[in-house]
């Protein structure tokens, strides 16, 4: 049977905020495991806000092909987490005395141009209902476009590239959001028709 009772679903590792939340992830544990003590709870408490960003992500398009309403739902957790997570990064450079990089500092807009290396389209980055991939000319950006200034940066860098790569991944499930609403609005409206 062609298309199925449930609607496709899935998807998610195509997923540009997907994407951007595993390199989070991923540059959260090395930073936490680099420059906060194992032992005390702020290290917990930031990777597990960096894998409820990721894994809300994986949950609500999972959840897609029986619940929009439910997407909705997780990727706001999503985006709720990876704002905690900022909040942290800040904290963390704030009671240091370190700078918090503003967005049109160099650095930061270095770190920026670095998500560029995909080739991805605005385009791209809206289209996310349809599950397609988000590759253009089959290349990604990983942790490993950002491993050097997390991994051998100071923590001023490190912690600031984090930021950045948080901001884009903000910005991804904004749009996403609005996107799956628009979207859940229109059917919602169409069924009441």
């Amino acid at each position: 049977m062609a298309g199925g009772f449930i609607p496709p679903h899935g998807g998610y590792q195509h997923l540009l905020s997907y994407q951007k939340t595993e390199i989070i992830y991923d540059a959260t544990v090395i930073f936490c495991d680099r420059f906060i003590n194992p032992r005390s709870r702020t290290h917990d408490q930031m990777i597990q806000a960096a894998r409820s960003g990721k894994q809300n992500i994986v949950e609500g398009s999972l959840a897609s092909g029986i619940s929009k309403e439910t997407e909705i739902k997780l990727t706001n957790v999503a985006r709720a987490s990876l704002e905690e997570l900022l909040a942290d990064f800040r904290d963390f450079l704030r009671v240091r005395n370190l700078p918090i990089w503003d967005k049109n500092d160099p650095r930061a807009q270095a770190i920026r141009k670095l998500s560029q290396r995909s080739h991805a389209s605005h385009e791209s980055h809206r289209s996310h209902a349809s599950h397609e991939s988000h590759r253009c000319h089959g290349t990604y950006v990983t942790y490993e476009t950002y491993r050097t200034y997390i991994e051998q940066g100071d923590p001023e860098t490190a912690a600031n590239t984090i930021i950045c790569l948080i901001h884009q991944a903000n910005y991804l499930l904004d749009q996403q959001i609005r996107s799956l609403e628009q979207t859940f609005s229109r059917k919602a409206a169409c069924a009441s028709a």
